[in-house]
């Protein structure tokens, strides 16, 4: 056996012909399968498009609200941070 149809080989897990026919059987039940609880691939990418939709407008609410919360937080404790600091050098502690 040549060197390029050994690498095509072990890069199908096995003969092309014979894994290209064990793949179209599949997508053969597969798509019955589908077909017999009345889901169409069509409605199955569009259902992916709207939970990765959902999942970014929810990942992008949930980022306003941890920096707002940051901000309100850093009304308080930068301040008393300064404060503390300054204090501190006061003190001789660095």
């Amino acid at each position: 056996m040549a060197t390029g149809s050994s690498g095509v080989s072990r890069f199908f897990g096995g003969s092309p012909l014979g894994v290209l026919l064990r793949l179209l059987l599949l997508c053969v039940i597969v798509g019955l399968i589908l077909d017999q609880l009345d889901l169409n691939a069509f409605e199955l990418f569009r259902w992916m498009g709207r939970v990765l939709e959902d999942v970014l407008h929810n990942s992008a609410h949930v980022l306003r609200a941890i920096g707002r919360y940051f901000l309100i937080g850093a009304v308080i404790v930068i301040p008393i941070w300064i404060v503390l600091r300054i204090l501190r050098m006061g003190s001789g502690r660095a």
